[in-house]
């Protein structure tokens, strides 16, 4: 009985060899997202600043001159679209809300609906007339109503960007009007509109074409003309202004990509929605969309030393999908790394290890390998609980 007794104990802490690949975790901190930057010179963009991003990854597809301060005009209003729909989300506002216009408000020159001092509309409305016609008179008025004042507004846009890593941004005013040291980048914008696609309330209102406010006696046009020209294209704002040229912020979508191609200071609105579409068109005809697979030789479980079990399940799941270049699929190779060993107690979800692809020895994805369940530690009670059973049987 007990050489039955000292089995049991010892195969509680056994540990069994697995196969494992292992990769230096120095080498798995490569993982980029926006590594991969491609050639775009025979198509040839007119504006002087562009940018392609893929929205799932964030992976920078082209750029030409895309860390370059510029002004941005109205694309300034993704960022405050972002904070409208934050403060929404936190119940701060809702779309019902009734706002009145401020002298400040109805004093906004260019793009407009013409409010008037203590008109009032609800926050759909306004969210409406800056998604459609860009309006700089509604995006002050949601500001005020966000944080009380444009310029505390502006304080929380700026501090968004922050958080972004918008580095190279600086916000003076929530609607683009041109002002001294009101700048971005190409790279900025397309973060911010990443950021403002995970509302998913906006492609509502920057999808519309026509629509009306103030019972259909303002008629609102959409100032982004790949709405009825470009196939796939979900968004996302323009902008025009003396000092920024023309630029857009377009987003379009077929099957699993969603891309953003980001266009600043092209000298007419023809141009800027010339090259946004050639932009995306690259991007779809150069790129597709892989669904990583896990490794066949991935162990279903890995040894406990010191645990109330000698085994844990593991798990892994990828998440995301890999934009690479068509035809270079199959040169995408995968490794393991996997702690040889691992120690009670073991918690749900504790790493345990990762799933590393490369393409052309770039990492282009790691992905956890957790414990799918807990182990506890060995103990005297349950080894004594152990030993009775043993004893009884």
């Amino acid at each position: 009985m007990l050489k039955k007794i000292m089995c049991i104990l010892v195969s509680m802490t056994m540990i069994f060899a697995v196969c494992i690949c292992p990769v230096a975790a120095e080498e798995a901190a490569e993982v980029s997202s926006n590594e991969a930057v491609y050639s775009l010179d025979e198509v040839g963009l007119s504006a002087p600043s562009a940018l392609l991003m893929d929205n799932a990854t964030g992976k920078v597809l082209y750029e030409k001159n895309a860390h370059e301060q510029r002004p941005c005009a109205s694309i300034t209003k993704v960022m405050t679209m972002c904070l409208v729909f934050e403060a929404i989300e936190a119940g701060k506002l809702s779309y019902d809300t009734v706002i009145s216009a401020s002298p400040i408000a109805a004093a906004q020159e260019g793009s407009d609906i013409w409010l008037v001092e203590g008109e009032q509309m609800t926050v759909d409305d306004l969210l409406k007339a800056v998604a459609v016609v860009s309006a700089n008179d509604a995006a002050v008025a949601l500001a005020e109503s966000v944080s009380g004042s444009q310029e505390a507004f502006v304080a929380a846009m700026n501090e968004k960007a922050k958080s972004l890593g918008m580095k190279e941004t600086t916000f003076k005013n929530c609607n683009g009007l041109d002002e001294d040291g009101h700048l971005t980048t190409a790279y900025d914008v397309a973060l911010m509109s990443r950021e403002l696609m995970k509302h998913e309330k906006v492609f509502s209102y920057v999808n519309i074409w026509l629509d009306y406010i103030r019972d259909g006696e303002t008629q609102l046009v959409n100032t982004n003309r790949l709405l009825k020209s470009y196939d796939g294209i979900t968004g996302l704002k323009t902008g025009t202004t003396s000092q920024a040229g023309a630029c857009i912020s377009a987003t379009a979508k077929r099957g699993d990509m969603h891309l953003i191609a980001v266009i600043l200071g092209d000298k007419t609105t023809d141009e800027r929605f010339n090259d946004a579409a050639k932009l995306l068109d690259y991007g779809f005809g150069s790129f597709c969309s892989v669904e990583p697979q896990l490794p066949e030789n991935l162990p279903a479980q890995i040894d406990v030393e010191n645990g109330m079990e000698q085994s844990v399940a593991v798990q892994c799941a990828p998440d995301k999908p890999f934009l690479v270049k068509y035809g270079q699929q199959e040169n995408i190779v995968c490794d393991i790394r996997i702690a040889e060993e691992t120690t009670a107690p073991v918690s749900v979800g504790q790493s345990l290890g990762s799933v590393i692809y490369r393409l052309d020895g770039n990492v282009i994805g790691e992905f956890p390998i957790t414990a799918a369940q807990s182990v506890s530690e060995i103990n005297f009670r349950d080894v004594f609980a152990i030993m009775l059973k043993c004893f009884i049987n």
